[in-house]
């Protein structure tokens, strides 16, 4: 005997009974009668299972959280990517089933494992949701079945937990089983990428594993990109969010240094992005919030470690952006200073818990560490979210406030975290006393209550803010320019006692004098 079979040890009808179980899995998903299953019903597998609803597939949801599945059997998604009318339709025909029994796994023919894979306290993966999925997929796996894992991960998870598992019971994968990786890429909120509209990136164990996820999935996402492996695809998943991640980090550190420097860096972000080629805007914030940002560059720099790979800018940009709300409170601090008032005692306001702009979604949101910090320094925080109506925060539920004139004009610091598009900014600006806005939501409202993430407050930059009271101004700029004795400083009544400034003045005088040709000479022949 000769060629493939000869080579493994496997004859020839065995060979044709494998080919048979990948063209029957084939023709099922081609007839639509592939019935698939979704485990974990979140921000990932409800979408992809109502996109696999759509296409005419019928899909079981499994999920152990009793109040989803409460609400998904009265029709409600709390997904803010599923309206209800599509998901009363999926229920209501029968084409999508949600239950909490593993048992319905039998009768499947492909399953997407879409469950949360967290970081424990330590940063080290916690796949412990996932190690439960697969424990009672080993229950009710059976040939032909196809797996693909969409949660995020190191890479070398498929071939470890998944395909030594079912190996180890005797299935040959990418033979009698076929295993894949495919990284989700939800943007919650984002209603111009929806699950049919983002590329697929798909790695299998085998080419032929690839194929069939490729062949089903195909059928409902418009774009396709098979991979060489399952580490590949694993990869471009932590490369995606490790490039945002490295990236939001160094705009927030410019943010920290434009302070500094009495220079607004968002007027700096707007200006470089009128280059055509070779800059990518990335803006500031209170910190990075969602399950991938702020997770996913740390599984690879845990896989990392293992292999003895040490790397910093992963670990670097975590630290900026892990530290960005405690610089948040340390700038509410300052701003109250100014107004003679401290944290401890301040009732303050937060604007918007959801981690970025028209979601629901609170995960990691660094608005909730704010607001657990400044409750720490003796602040009474109060919230409001028009899409967060209660969170849930060290074992204590909060109840969103209601905004109203009279709230914004009782607090002593209202702090813009999330710079959601039903704010009414000028509304807010009129009625508030103080404001830390962290997203540039207040672009455009000049006001002295505005204190700005990245930029100078009126308190911090003389000659930069001339019309407003309460800063130092220069009687004539221009005059630094001309060859004259610049002019005494002029002290508004409103000064408060910035004296320091007083060496800014200084160094402009030096540097009217090196205009002068002796300055000019001292200054080359020193330089």
């Amino acid at each position: 005997m000769t060629g493939i079979g000869a080579e493994t040890g496997i004859g020839t009808c065995e060979l044709m009974a494998e080919a048979d179980i990948a063209q029957d899995l084939e023709a099922k998903i081609l007839s639509r009668r592939a019935r698939i299953a979704v485990i974990g019903l979140g921000y990932v597998g409800l979408p992809l299972a109502i996109a696999m609803c759509k296409a005419g597939y019928h899909v079981v949801g499994i999920d152990i959280n009793q109040d989803k599945l409460r609400l998904l059997a009265g029709g409600k998604s709390y997904v803010i990517d599923v309206p209800d009318s599509e998901l009363q339709e999926a229920v209501s025909s029968g084409m999508l089933v949600p239950t909490r029994e593993f048992d319905q796994l039998r009768d499947v023919d492909a399953v997407s494992i879409c469950v949360p894979t967290p970081l424990r306290r330590s940063k080290d993966p916690d796949l412990s949701c996932l190690a439960t999925a697969i424990d009672a997929l080993k229950k009710y796996v059976h040939k032909g079945m196809l797996i693909i894992l969409e949660s995020t991960t190191y890479p070398g998870t498929t071939e470890e937990l998944l395909r030594d598992t079912f190996e180890a019971m005797g299935y040959r994968a990418g033979v009698d089983l076929f295993i894949c990786f495919s990284p989700e890429r939800v943007d919650p909120g984002n209603p111009k990428f929806k699950t049919g509209d983002i590329p697929k990136i798909i790695g299998g164990i085998s080419p032929r594993c690839t194929r069939l996820a490729s062949l089903l999935y195909g059928s409902f996402i418009s774009n396709i990109i098979p991979v060489s492996s399952t580490r590949t695809a694993e990869m471009v998943k932590l490369l995606e969010n490790t490039f945002r991640s490295v990236n939001i980090a160094l705009v927030n550190e410019m943010a920290l240094l434009c302070e500094r420097m009495g220079i607004d860096v968002w007027e700096v972000i707007d200006a470089a992005s009128s280059k055509p080629f070779g800059f990518m805007p990335f803006y500031p914030g209170p910190g990075v919030g969602g399950h991938c940002i702020p997770l996913d560059p740390m599984y690879l720099f845990w896989r990392a470690r293992c292999l003895d790979f040490y790397d910093r800018f992963i670990e670097l940009a975590s630290d900026i952006n892990s530290n960005m709300p405690r610089h948040v409170v340390a700038k509410i601090s300052r701003s109250l200073n100014r107004h003679r008032k401290c944290i401890n005692g301040a009732k303050i306001l937060i604007l918007g818990v959801a981690y970025k702009r028209d979601v629901d979604d609170t995960r990691e949101s660094p608005a909730l560490e704010i607001y657990r910090l400044l409750a720490q320094d003796g602040a009474s925080v109060i919230y409001h979210d028009p899409r967060c109506k209660r969170v849930f925060l060290d074992g204590e539920v909060i109840e969103s406030a209601e905004l109203t004139g009279e709230l914004l004009e009782s607090v002593d610091c209202v702090v813009l975290c999330t710079d959601h598009s039903t704010y009414d900014y000028e509304w807010i600006e009129k009625h508030s006393n103080l404001i830390v806005d962290t997203r540039n939501a207040f672009k455009g409202i000049k006001s002295s209550k505005i204190v700005k993430l990245g930029a100078p407050s009126i308190y911090d930059a003389p000659g930069i803010y001339e019309d407003i009271p309460g800063t130092i101004r220069f009687k004539e700029l221009k005059e630094i320019n001309e060859p004259k004795e610049v002019k005494e400083v002029k002290w508004s009544k409103e000064t408060r006692g910035i004296k320091g400034e007083l060496r800014e003045f200084k160094e402009l005088k030096e540097l009217k004098d090196l205009k002068q040709p002796g300055g000019i000479k001292e200054a080359a022949a020193t330089g």
